[in-house]
């Protein structure tokens, strides 16, 4: 088997345990969605083909804080007072396919993990299967100086973003 063969198959195959763990993991602590994955695994599953990155930042966000190439915007909750967006699951099936059709899972990803969580609960409702939500977000959680980025988060990690 050629090393570029023997790379992709060991690729898949990390990827597919990945989301192994993550879905037993949360059947165990009762998540109402298919699991969470951290930022890093995200990135792996997303450039390997395996799963679709969807951020459901508002378009504010994105544009101001950066964004990770190559993911599917899709707002969880759009404008400066972030109000709920009522075709949200319309417009990611739309945007990023159903993960039940396309067989790639959906990796909801946020500033923080709170809003992709919730998301991926309301997905998972209105009966997409296959949605995780990626842990810490693109800017992390709150700091003792309630500052982001400092302890974890997409950015935090090193992992490529870009900003308009």
């Amino acid at each position: 088997m050629s090393t570029e063969l023997l790379d992709a198959a060991t690729t898949a195959s990390t990827g597919a345990l990945t989301l192994a763990r993550a879905r037993e993991a949360a059947r165990a602590s009762g998540l109402p969605f298919a699991g969470s994955v951290t930022p890093r695994e995200a990135w792996a599953l997303a450039q390997a083909g395996e799963a679709v990155l969807v951020d459901v930042r508002s378009a504010e966000e994105r544009h101001f804080v950066g964004q990770v190439a190559g993911s599917v915007p899709v707002p969880w909750a759009t404008g400066t007072s972030l109000t709920r967006n009522p075709r949200f699951v319309k417009e990611l099936e739309a945007k990023a396919g159903h993960p039940g059709k396309s067989g790639k899972p959906l990796l909801l990803l946020c500033r923080s993990g709170k809003r992709s969580a919730a998301a991926a609960e309301a997905a998972t409702k209105a009966g997409l299967t296959d949605v995780f939500h990626v842990l810490e977000g693109f800017e992390g959680d709150l700091d003792d100086s309630t500052q982001r980025g400092h302890f974890n988060g997409w950015r935090f990690h090193g992992l490529p973003w870009t900003q308009d």
